[in-house]
């Protein structure tokens, strides 16, 4: 019999390990597990390789969109700046200044990379993920409660700037310190940033602990999402989660362009067609089936839904400082430019999701760590042509982690994994086979 990981097959005789101590979760009771033909197998061995991809995958891209973020939004932010767009011939180029910033930083638009014995620090859109992950695992659960979510967010965020929250994010912490609990930390009666950062950069990885089951992903995330997001932000977030729980499962004859344009199409049938998040991904994707160059798909998204606001998307009138420029819709639009124009290819999607505009380490963060995670972290380095660093330092951003919040990708794939396993016992009703390696996922 064969099995399927990450578009792999590989033969379940190669799985045979020894059962160690470090590869047992001490807080959960591993149960027998009679199997059935109808379960879906893969490799709990090979996971966390891809994991650790993951994480590397997702704090390159993270720093690379950080680079270009809110530089280029299309019309124009804080005192006239943030005109135009990039193009492709501005890559390896000077990085203009932000519409935040008075002058350019002195550095080039490239890739960021950070050398084997340097230290990878946290940002929002990896920080809220491993908050979500630690809570998990310290609560033996695989669905956080609104006290726990509390509770963790306020442990570990800084109660006061610089607490790298912003909009939607800062206004729910904000409500949690007053006692609120979430969902209501997300009722747009109370936070009406409900739709500004969508909860995609603190969220997606819980579709990683629910791999070939996007029901039970769904479920694990939707207290995490509607901590910050209401409405079609949900929608946005939850078609992100969707992609990542199917990244494992994808046809491993398919090349990595086919893999992502099942995994988008497969997402896109949990939008409301009706809904701007839809009609923003059909209009990316006719451009990209016509030929459409990307700089001009993303032109025509920035007049479609910016300028003519269509298909009833306000956020640049609502929001008049930068006319929506870090809003859940217009980053969606400019992620699914940077997918399926990116083909599958991580340098490729990083550089266009980077190049796209507007809050630019939101989609490259995203698609980094899908695409990291589905290479894995060999695969990523391969990519890159080097060895990288796998140490993280949580605590740039948070607060409240052991060993100053030291950590490495290695250890963190390795907590995903327990998750993993109790998720697959507790709410898939599925098997750990630790002796050979292997989950037993039913359909």
């Amino acid at each position: 019999m064969k099995y399927h990981l990450i578009g792999v097959v590989v033969l379940m005789a190669s799985c045979q390990i020894n059962v160690n101590k470090s590869s047992q979760d001490p807080n959960l009771k591993y149960l027998p597990y009679s199997t059935k033909s109808s379960d879906r197998q893969i490799s709990r061995d090979d996971y966390q390789e891809h994991l650790e991809g993951f994480w590397l995958g997702e704090c390159i891209a993270n720093w690379t969109g950080l680079i270009t973020e809110m530089d280029k939004i299309g019309g124009t932010g804080l005192d006239g700046r943030g005109a135009g767009f990039y193009t492709r011939a501005d890559w390896g180029g000077p990085d203009g200044p932000s519409i935040w910033q008075d002058e350019a930083p002195q550095r080039k638009i490239d890739y960021y990379l950070d050398p084997p014995d340097s230290i990878w620090g946290a940002d929002d859109d990896t920080d809220i993920e491993y908050i979500y992950q630690s809570l998990l695992y310290q609560n033996q659960t695989s669905v956080l409660s609104g006290e726990q979510i509390r509770d963790g967010w306020l442990a570990h965020i800084k109660p006061e700037e610089e607490n790298f929250l912003w909009v939607s994010n800062q206004r729910a912490f904000d409500l949690m310190k007053s006692g609120m609990v979430p969902p209501a930390t997300s009722d747009p009666e109370n936070n009406p940033d409900y739709d500004m950062i969508d909860a995609q950069l603190t969220t997606e990885i819980f579709g990683l602990f629910a791999p070939g089951r996007p029901d039970i992903a769904l479920k694990m995330a939707y207290l995490p999402i509607r901590t910050t997001a209401s409405g079609q932000a949900d929608d946005i977030a939850e078609f992100y989660v969707i992609m990542h729980s199917l990244a494992s499962v994808t046809d491993p004859d398919w090349t990595m362009d086919e893999k992502i344009n099942w995994l988008a199409r497969e997402a896109r049938k949990h939008l409301d067609n009706s809904s701007y998040p839809a009609r923003m991904y059909d209009f990316v994707e006719s451009l990209h089936q016509e030929g459409i160059p990307w700089e001009a798909a993303r032109d025509s998204l920035y007049e479609k839904y910016q300028v003519r606001q269509a298909d009833g998307y306000q956020w640049a009138t609502k929001e008049p400082v930068c006319h929506g420029c870090f809003a859940a819709g217009i980053n969606f639009g400019a992620s699914i430019i940077s997918l399926l124009y990116g083909e599958g290819d991580l340098k490729e999607t990083i550089k266009i999701g980077a190049l796209s505009g507007w809050d630019s380490d939101n989609p490259t963060s995203t698609w980094g760590g899908l695409l990291g995670f589905m290479i894995g972290r060999d695969g990523v380095e391969k990519a890159f042509g080097r060895p990288l660093a796998s140490q993280f330092n949580i605590h740039r951003t948070r607060i409240g982690f052991p060993q100053n919040g030291l950590d490495n990708f290695q250890a963190m794939a390795q907590k995903g994994i327990f998750i993993t396993d109790r998720v697959i016992q507790e709410e898939m009703h599925g098997g750990v086979d630790l002796l050979k390696g292997i989950w037993y996922i039913p359909e």
